[in-house]
Parts: structure tokens; C-alpha cells; sequence
């Protein structure tokens, strides 16, 4: 049975019931409300290199498939870094840009990136097909897709793309009944030096609570969005994303949203906005957008680390996927995980050479995953 393509310029093209009936409603980052507050407020658009082109497949005029798509023409906001792949192009007088994209913006977590009604097996040949039929006929070097599932990621790689192994910091709850139950299964010293960071936070006066999306003022949003800009500003350049983009998501998905604040005599120094995965069989925290007023000692593993920890414990919550990168996670009981992406590389002579590159580099990668996981901070063995 055939099938046919249609490229959407806006989500607005397609009805929201119609988006999320496929997608689902409990991961956050892939409902319509979500990409479409990033549009609406101009965050994802050509200007931001993050012009919309979401793939939708039809069956005898039935949706059968959908999997959101940019056109970019830079690699800010995705996380797993291709500049090198970039440079490489500009050395041979190519052009990397512009390439599509498969991803949520700024948004470094894995999840599905491909929601069908059919098998993937089923609609893989054929999306596939149309990726490289595009890239071909419109001038893009390349399709990647980024923070697959790894059932999602075998399945492409069955299509013939490239896999690329990352690594992050996830928590598993593994049924604790409060946060002194997860810190017994650590070794006596990590556990010690967490007890520490916490005291010297509260012996700083700075108290730390959890909002609800819904409970979330005007007056505290612009709160949170003063920390999250001057944070960025004091790494030399703005936050992606603007105020309007936070009050869209206020406004359209509040029971996604949670904002821990930290107060220090009556004044927010700092924030910490979450998303939350209801999905009962894979309820998930996610950390997503940080920001500080000033220097508190340990605040930032307080309020990213260790609350979200006790607000996962309290409300069983499965999962704690504190955002990208840092190694200091491991010591405060995040494990390394495997992340994939999957890559078409138009151009034959770079996809052999990208090809062998990610066969080296996924050999390292999977040695320093076992390296890291040697370093968690958990008991081998009973302690006395």
C-alpha cells in the first residue's frame, strides 16, 4: 500500500488533536503545545536556524506518521556536536549547511522521535527513501536525527544510516522511601559529602521550594527568566530562548512544568524549570533550564540535583534526566546511560569517512562508559 509525504512549514497546518492523538500526551517535548510555543515565539525560525519542516506521512489520506523536522543552517541547540563534520565540508570547498534536522530544539533529551500508527518496520523503508530523495532534489548534505530510543536507533541503523553513541547522567528510583534511603545505598564517604553540600546551602539561609506549573505567577516566571538570561550572559551570549516562549508553556502544558525555587531572605536567587513524563510506565523528571542571581555555595547541585531527587522520591517518579553532560553527576548518584543519533550523509566519500570515525569513536565511547561506571558511588558490597 503506498504512501505519501507532505512537509509541514508550521505545526499550525495540522490540527492539535490530530498531532497529539499520534504523539501522545504524557512526553512533554514532543506535544504539539511544545513545538508550537517554540515556533509562536519565534525560537525556532529561519532567523534562529531552526526553520520548521515537520515530515508527516498519509495512508489513503489517513495520518499515519509524524516526526518533527528543521531545516538548519547551524548546529546551535542540538547537543551532539557535528562542527567538526562541518569544518571537514568547508576544508573540500562543500557545504554542510543547510541539513534537516530531526530533533527537539535545545532540548537535549532522548525519546521517540518517530511516532507511527503502522510498525516502524513497516514505514522506515519508506521514510528513508523520501530523506534521501529530498536532501537530493533541494541541496541538503545531510538528515540527522538526535536522542533516539534505542529500539528507534537499531531500526535506522537497519536502514542503512549511521549510529552515533553519546553518553549522559540518568537516575534510576530504585523504590527508595525518602532521600536518606538513597543515600544508604552509597559508600559511607559519598554519602558524608552530600550530607555536606546540603548543610552548607541551609547554613547559607537559602530555602528551596517546588511550584507546580499551575501555581507559577507572572511575577515568579519573570523571576526565573532574569536568573536563566544572566546566566547565559555571564558565558558571553543569551539564552536561546525568550519570556514569550515560557508563558506560552504556562499557559498550554502547566501540568508538564515543575520550577523549584531557591529563596534567600525573601528574594528568588536562583531557579531550576523542570518537565515531567506522566506516562505511568515510564514517569520521567526532566531538568531542563538553570538559572542564578549569585555565588551560593553548592546551590546549583541543591537546586538541580538533590531537589529534583526528593521530588522524584516523594511523588515516584522512575526517572531523573538532570540534562546534558557533567561528569560530576556520578558521584551524586547519576548513572551513565547511552545515547544514540542516526545520521544520512548525502555525500558518499564523507560517509565512508564519517562511518569509520563513528566506529572508532563508539569503541572509546562504550570503554568510557564502563570507566564511569566504575566511579559510582554506590556500595559494592555491605558496609558494617
Amino acid at each position: 500500500m503506498s504512501f505519501e509525504i507532505k512537509i509541514l512549514n508550521s505545526i499550525e497546518e495540522i490540527n492539535k488533536n490530530q498531532w497529539n492523538d499520534l504523539c501522545g500526551y504524557h512526553y512533554p517535548f514532543l506535544r504539539y503545545e511544545f513545538l508550537a510555543a517554540l515556533e509562536h515565539s519565534d525560537c525556532t525560525s529561519a532567523d534562529t536556524g531552526w526553520q520548521v519542516a515537520h515530515l508527516t506521512v498519509y495512508r489513503k489520506a489517513e495520518l499515519v506518521c509524524i516526526m518533527p523536522m528543521y531545516q538548519k543552517t547551524n548546529s546551535m541547540g542540538e547537543y551532539v556536536f557535528d562542527w567538526d563534520w562541518a569544518e571537514a565540508y568547508s576544508r573540500h570547498n562543500l557545504a554542510y549547511y543547510p541539513k534537516l534536522l530531526t530533533a527537539i530544539p535545545f532540548s537535549p533529551c532522548y525519546g521517540p522521535r518517530i511516532s507511527s500508527k503502522l510498525p516502524l518496520a513497516e514505514i522506515l523503508p519508506f521514510i528513508t527513501k523520501q530523506i534521501a530523495a529530498i536532501c537530493e532534489e533541494y541541496g541538503f548534505s545531510s538528515w540527522h536525527g538526535l536522542f533516539h530510543p534505542e529500539a528507534e536507533s537499531v531500526q535506522l541503523q537497519q536502514q542503512g544510516l549511521l549510529i552515533r553513541e553519546g553518553c549522559q547522567y540518568h537516575w534510576k528510583n530504585k523504590d527508595y522511601s525518602s532521600f536518606e534511603h538513597f543515600l544508604a545505598s552509597f559508600t559511607s564517604r559519598k554519602r558524608k559529602n552530600i550530607k555536606r553540600e546540603r548543610r552548607i546551602v541551609s547554613e547559607q539561609q537559602v530555602s528551596i521550594e517546588a511550584v507546580e506549573g499551575a501555581d507559577i505567577s507572572l511575577q515568579l516566571l519573570q523571576e526565573f527568566y532574569y536568573c536563566y538570561q544572566l546566566t547565559y550572559l555571564k558565558r558571553g551570549r543569551k539564552g536561546y530562548l525568550n519570556i514569550e516562549f515560557f508563558q506560552l508553556l504556562l499557559e498550554s502544558l502547566a501540568s508538564h512544568i515543575v520550577l523549584f525555587v531557591a529563596s534567600h531572605q525573601g528574594k528568588t536567587v536562583a531557579c531550576a524549570w523542570c518537565f515531567k513524563n506522566t506516562d505511568p510506565q515510564n514517569s520521567t523528571l526532566y531538568g531542563r533550564y538553570w538559572g542564578s542571581l549569585d555565588n551560593f555555595d553548592n546551590l546549583h547541585f541543591e537546586t538541580c540535583y538533590y531537589q529534583g531527587l526528593e521530588y522524584c522520591i516523594k511523588h515516584q517518579i522512575q526517572r531523573f534526566d538532570p540534562g546534558a553532560q557533567g561528569e560530576h553527576k556520578i558521584q551524586r548518584g547519576f548513572e551513565p546511560i547511552t545515547t544514540y543519533s542516526s545520521h544520512y550523509i548525502k555525500h558518499p566519500q564523507f560517509s565512508e569517512a564519517i562511518e569509520d570515525f563513528l566506529q572508532r569513536e563508539t569503541k572509546a565511547m562504550q570503554g568510557y562508559k564502563q570507566q564511569l561506571t566504575e566511579l559510582l558511588p554506590f556500595k559494592k558490597t555491605t558496609e558494617s
